[in-house]
């Protein structure tokens, strides 16, 4: 097959949706299908062979540039690759283009639901305040999703979600991101100087990596920090936690860092190359999670890889991966129940152990070999049942 991903957002750009594309289009692309990823142009990108670069408008929302689809180059790149089907992953500005083509080419248009978009709002206020009153951004998700000829979900609970929610008239499958191979071999060298450099004569220490911004719930995680840090101290116990990420909000939670005393406890260290973030997981003992906008939540699964048990607050996306008790704790929003639920992962050592063992039993479960045999299926049962839906069509192929 010949498929053509879009997206609004690419590396250099870090997100999940970037690292879902690359590593199916990778996959694919080793079962022998040819795979472009149609992203927009960045002031640091890398070129790369099979990534088409459209332009992006000089501004940013949400950290990334607003992409300019406002151009031929889908149409004719397109044409010329030979593009068999699009898999967009975004609803609005590539998703239309997506929608576009579809029309004007016959071409089968599959989308996958990423993000819970109403958890975004807060970046365009304005937008927030007329949604509320107007509702007009969930009826256009639905309008979008049922115009694509098949939507996937990153995990059964958002497929969930989508059939009791949207009232959607479309085929819904689950295709969650794949792990790489090498996320499963952390480098033993590398990871025991990270412990030497942050654990820093602490008994632990546990990370997260996130989008520093408000979505990812990340106030909260700091004062269950503040809390897990009492429990602890009174065995006597200490630790550091790495914020591993970047975003807006860094300013705002160091200083709420300091305000909880915990200055000493927690460090934020940036963004950190994607490569390199399993062997600061599998130095950790603990994972630690807070979002409740995740609609799959990548980076549990690659500390789970790892080895490292997770402890997360019970939402959409998480609850498909984190199983309480076996890989890790799964609690309510409750800054006390989810300092608890830590402390007590670390106090029985037989438990934990079988606990990073079973996390890297559900990573494995994730290989990207085995989500790219997934998405084929999915692609090719897409292109039969289109090819009979428009056998007879005559939508212009010019």
């Amino acid at each position: 097959m010949r498929i053509a991903m879009f997206t609004n957002n690419y590396k250099p750009y870090i997100g999940g949706v970037p690292v879902s594309i690359e590593h199916l289009a990778a996959a694919l692309r080793e079962m022998g299908h040819t795979v472009y990823v149609f992203a927009p142009s960045y002031e640091n990108q890398t070129e790369e062979e099979f990534v088409v670069r459209y332009p992006s408008f000089p501004f940013q929302v949400a950290g990334a540039p607003v992409p300019n689809v406002l151009t031929g180059i889908f149409l004719r790149k397109v044409k010329e690759l030979g593009i068999e089907i699009i898999h967009v992953h975004h609803p609005a500005i590539v998703g239309n283009v997506a929608l576009a083509l579809r029309k004007k080419l016959g071409i089968p248009v599959v989308f996958t639901y990423h993000t819970r978009y109403e958890e975004y709002l807060h970046y365009i206020k304005p937008l927030q305040k007329f949604e509320e009153h107007t509702g007009i951004i969930d009826r256009y998700l639905k309008y979008f999703c049922n115009q694509c000829d098949m939507l996937i979900a990153p995990t059964p609970g958002m497929r969930r979600y989508l059939i009791q929610e949207k009232e959607l008239d479309v085929p819904i499958g689950v295709l969650p991101t794949g792990i790489l191979e090498e996320s499963f071999c952390p480098n033993e060298k590398q990871t025991r100087m990270i412990r030497e450099r942050y654990a820093a004569g602490a008994d632990y220490l546990f990370c997260t990596v996130a989008r520093l911004a408000e979505e990812k719930n990340l106030l909260f995680e700091l004062e269950g920090l503040a809390e897990l840090k009492a429990m602890l101290g009174r065995r006597g116990k200490s630790f550091r936690h790495l914020m591993i990420g970047d975003g807006p909000l860094r300013g705002e939670l160091e200083r709420s860092a300091k305000r909880l005393g915990l200055e000493t406890e927690v460090i934020f260290t940036g963004n950190i190359a994607n490569e390199e973030i399993k062997n600061y997981q599998a130095a950790s003992d603990l994972f630690l999670f807070a979002s409740k906008s995740e609609t799959q939540g990548i980076v549990l699964l690659e500390a789970m890889a790892a080895g490292t048990p997770v402890v997360a607050v019970d939402a959409s996306g998480v609850c498909d991966i984190v199983w309480h008790g076996k890989n890790g704790f799964l609690v309510q929003e409750d800054k006390k129940a989810w300092a608890a639920a830590a402390a007590e992962a670390l106090r029985d050592a037989a438990g934990y152990k079988s606990m990073c063992q079973k996390a890297k039993e559900t990573a494995g479960q994730y290989s990207e070999s085995a989500v790219a045999d997934c998405a084929e299926l999915y692609y090719f049962n897409t292109l039969r049942l289109c090819r009979e839906k428009y056998r007879h069509s005559s939508i212009s192929t010019a």
